[in-house]
């Protein structure tokens, strides 16, 4: 097993993080927005389909009135 040095480890992982580049806010609420709508149209698109697939079931089984 590798010697650990936690010096050395923090000094990596400071290098590692001043290469991130971070969002703006802009940015960040731009994309959240973009994920709540698209989470919101799959959402009406599965509860489509579900009723759709409910009802061809209910009518092929004989069950619908």
């Amino acid at each position: 097993m590798a010697n650990f040095n936690p010096i050395t480890f923090i000094q990596e992982v400071r290098q590692e993080v001043a290469k991130v580049t971070w969002p703006t806010w802009k940015e960040v609420w731009i994309t959240t927005l973009m994920v709540l709508i698209m989470v919101a149209l799959a959402s009406i698109f599965f509860l489509i389909v579900d009723q759709a697939l409910s009802w061809i079931v209910r009518f092929v089984l004989g069950l619908g009135a």
